[in-house]
């Protein structure tokens, strides 16, 4: 057991040559797997997204060939499983963003440059939109809260036809 935690953390990614575009099969020789297995992990995790050619094919970034480097670490050196990587690799993304607390809103940060009468003429378009939509809504509430009136008796289509001679071809 003490040798397969040692054998885990030896774990030492390869050298990633300084090209803006790798192909796929690049990239495969570079973590050590299989094309499928690359084209499978794309469909795993969502932030491996490759561009592809005109011609429809993969060409990785530096990023992206980082990323499927990390996955291969985590499921095969770590031995997470797939859905365990994917996790992990979420929490990554959502720790490196912005913290929801520290987050300003872009429309408040705009609204700060403005001086405070193009403010106070912003805020009152918005009020007045605020209360268009509330009377809107108020009207569609009252004519859903109205009975309901019965519907329209429809007339017949189809005239009847009086035979006088009790035949159905008059002569």
């Amino acid at each position: 057991m003490a040798t397969q935690l040692n054998r885990k953390r030896d774990y030492e990614p390869p050298q990633i040559p300084d090209r803006l575009y790798f192909k796929i099969g690049d990239v495969a020789r570079l973590c050590g797997v299989e094309t499928y297995v690359l084209r499978f992990w794309e469909s795993q995790f969502p932030q491996l997204k490759p561009n592809k050619s005109g011609t429809g094919q993969r060409l990785y970034r530096r990023r992206d060939v980082e990323l499927a480097l990390e996955i291969k670490r985590l499921v095969h050196a770590e031995g997470y499983t797939l859905a365990g990587a994917r996790g992990v690799m979420g929490q990554g993304q959502r720790r490196q963003g912005p913290r929801p607390d520290s987050h300003i809103d872009s429309r408040e940060g705009a609204q700060a440059d403005l001086p405070p009468a193009e403010r106070s003429k912003q805020m009152d378009a918005a009020a007045a939109a605020i209360g268009r939509a509330r009377a809107e809504l108020r009207e569609i509430v009252g004519l859903l809260a109205a009975p309901a009136q019965p519907p329209a008796r429809r007339r017949s289509r189809l005239a009847t036809i009086r035979a006088a001679s009790g035949s159905l071809f008059p002569s």
